[in-house]
């Protein structure tokens, strides 16, 4: 059995200041790096062989602020485009709420958590699905069918993507699922590729939620 562990990156400039993100590359907020070692604190039981991140700044520095908290960490990560966070679009750079105000909160969430809702010049959860999997399936579960611990440390629509696959869970499933900055989800994966149980360690102080 091997472990998968899946962090969203900590919280961003951006995610302060309530700006949909998306492909552009910001830095982590102070909070953001007190959260990343909060999971590195929240995952320190657990021996990990090797790291993916994504191509973004806030998810490498994520992983390097969460290696400084764990005793073994000359783990080799490795960062790919496939895991980068959903490209938003029209909406990049413009405040969430602000949205929301215009366009009502059906359509909001529509926007936010859909899984196949349009959005100009940007990615659907599905996009994200159809560009995460193959790489996901290909390199990150062969290491884990072969009995390795994987650490993932990506974004929030990357993860979900991620979740909604292991965790066989259907299209309105996956649009009431959010991963919190920080969050820590860690699961239980056999020798066939398939998922066998499940925790979320949110960080330090915080006990394990199944």
């Amino acid at each position: 059995m091997a472990k998968l562990v899946l962090v969203r990156h900590g919280k961003s400039e951006w995610n302060a200041l309530g700006k949909w993100t998306g492909k552009t590359d910001v830095d982590l907020a102070l909070e953001g790096i007190e959260e990343a070692q909060k999971a590195g604190i929240a995952i320190q039981d657990i021996e990990i062989h090797s790291a993916y991140t994504s191509s973004l700044k806030r998810a490498k520095d994520t992983l390097k602020h969460l290696k400084s908290t764990l005793e073994k960490n000359d783990f080799n990560d490795t960062h790919h485009e496939a895991l980068d966070e959903r490209d938003y679009g029209v909406y990049t750079g413009k405040n969430k709420w602000q949205v929301k105000e215009e366009v009502g909160e059906e359509e909001f969430q529509k926007i936010r958590r859909g899984w196949d809702t349009h959005i100009p010049e940007g990615e659907t959860l599905k996009d994200v699905y159809e560009r995460v999997m193959p790489y996901f399936k290909e390199t990150i579960l062969q290491e884990l069918i072969n009995g390795k611990n994987v650490l993932v440390v990506s974004h929030g629509n990357t993860l979900r993507a991620i979740i909604k696959d292991i965790e066989g869970l259907d299209e309105n499933q996956i649009c009431e699922m959010e991963v919190g900055t920080g969050e820590v989800h860690c699961y239980d994966i056999d020798d066939r590729g398939s998922f066998l149980g499940k925790e979320i360690r949110v960080g330090e102080g915080d006990p394990p939620r199944p």
